[in-house]
Parts: C-alpha cells; sequence; structure tokens
C-alpha cells in the first residue's frame, strides 16, 4: 500500500493568497493532491509562483461570473477521466472538479453558501441533493468515494462555537445539517471526526471582520468524507490550523490506497 496525502483548502482568491506566499508550504508537504476552492480567477490567472512544486497536472473550473468561487486541483496523479460535473454544478458557478483514478472518484467541491437570499439557500438545498444523488449512483457502479471541500455547513452544535446563536443561520439550519446526516447515515465518513471523536473546538474558518480567529470563534465546514470501502484505509485527518492566509485554513487527509 502507498500512503497518499490529500490537502483541501478554500483560499478566497488564490492570487491574493500568491501575493501572501500563503502557499510556499506546499513545498514542504507535497500532497498528492491539492484541492483548491474558490479560487476567483480563470485557469491562466492562476500564479505560476504559488510554490516551486511543478504538478503534472492541474484541472479547474471558473464560474461563469468573473471573479467569483472556482476550484482548481493540482495533482501528479494522471487520472482516467476528469470532469466538472455540470450534471451537478448546473449554473457553471465552477464548483466542481471530478477526477477518477485506479476505483476511485475524487470531487473537489465548493458547495454553494445559503446566506445570501432565500433563493441561494434554495439553489444550496438542490445542490445538495443533486450531489447526493451522483455519487450514490457512481458508488452502485462499485467505485469508492472520496470528496472535500467547503460545505459551508457545520454539523453539529461541537462543531461551531456560537451553535445557540446561529439556529436560525444558513449555515447552522437543521435543513441543511439533516444533509450531512443523511450522507453520514448512506455510509460515508466524516474522516476528520472518525479520527478524533468529539474533540471540541476545532474550527475552519472564522469571520475576517470579527477577529474571530485570534478568539477561535469559528466553524468546521469543511470536511473530507470517504465512502465506508476506504473506512480501514484512512490513516489519518486534521485541520491545519497555523496557515494564514484565507479566512478558512487547509484540511488534510492521509491514506492507504
Amino acid at each position: 500500500m502507498t500512503k497518499m496525502r490529500f490537502i483541501s483548502w478554500n483560499v478566497n482568491g488564490i492570487r491574493a493568497v500568491a501575493r501572501k506566499e500563503g502557499l510556499r508550504w506546499v513545498d514542504n508537504d507535497t500532497p498528492d493532491i491539492l484541492a483548491i476552492q474558490e479560487i476567483k480567477a480563470e485557469i491562466d490567472q492562476i500564479p505560476d509562483t504559488l510554490f516551486e512544486h511543478q504538478y503534472k497536472n492541474l484541472y479547474v473550473s471558473s464560474s461563469h461570473k468573473k471573479g467569483q468561487s472556482g476550484v482548481a486541483l493540482f495533482t501528479d496523479i494522471t487520472p482516467s477521466y476528469t470532469s466538472n460535473c455540470y450534471e451537478v454544478d448546473i449554473l457553471h458557478e465552477g464548483r466542481i472538479n471530478e477526477i477518477h483514478f485506479d476505483n476511485i472518484v475524487f470531487f473537489n467541491v465548493y458547495f454553494p453558501n445559503g446566506q445570501r437570499s432565500q433563493e441561494r439557500l434554495e439553489y444550496k438545498l438542490s445542490f445538495y441533493k443533486r450531489f447526493f444523488e451522483y455519487i450514490e449512483a457512481l458508488r452502485r457502479k462499485g467505485m469508492d468515494i472520496i470528496f472535500c471541500g467547503d460545505i459551508n455547513t457545520a454539523h453539529k452544535a461541537i462543531d461551531l462555537a456560537r451553535p445557540k446563536e446561529n439556529e436560525e443561520t444558513s449555515g447552522f439550519l437543521p435543513i441543511e445539517r439533516a444533509w450531512i446526516d443523511k450522507v453520514i447515515a448512506a455510509g460515508y465518513i466524516d474522516t476528520f471526526r472518525y479520527i478524533h471523536g468529539e474533540k471540541t473546538e476545532q474550527y475552519t474558518w472564522w469571520s475576517m471582520r470579527t477577529r474571530a480567529r485570534e478568539r477561535n470563534v469559528g466553524w468546521r465546514i469543511d470536511y473530507f468524507f470517504v465512502s465506508n470501502s476506504l473506512k480501514e484505509k484512512i490513516v489519518d485527518a486534521g485541520i491545519l490550523t497555523q496557515i494564514q492566509g484565507s479566512d478558512h485554513c487547509p484540511i488534510y487527509l492521509d491514506i492507504d490506497l
């Protein structure tokens, strides 16, 4: 078996992170897959100064609205199939990289935020539904699933610092949290909780408006999920809270494949 490292990070603007040299740590870590969300850029706008390691493959899905959302996936793996998964990302907002290798389908996803309006909340929920149906169809074909990214929902009260204050806020609504319940009930594993159990004060996003990161008043809204078929192969999962440069911090998954 070969241990592989996957890293996921919502960078909140890849050009801004590049100016801060916020991805230089990749040269020391060199993940097998680096999955980036909210790049806010086209492929030709991604700086070549992010890090020195020259990944063989870069897959990008950019939004039709310039300067918004977008995802990028760096890897030395040569996949058998790649897609922007417009079956799920029906508005072409640059939300998914899908790659297939061996018997695995890997997804880098920037799930919609529902806080802007009731319409966007409804779109977020429809996106959740389409994505779940899509991965379930692949699993029925015998594929193993790994998906990561900014899910934009904290699952349980333990996953945010102020649960009572946010019970009516999109990102912690019962209907959003129920989708994560459904994913887990269907046999997908929240790898962070699998490794760390009920460990508290573990967050991946902090509001930049209130200096929340200094006080660790955060939310855990970034995840790595794997299908149950990969459960015994999970080695480690965690949060890289020391890495700065965005309102999110990176998360990682180590797995023997």
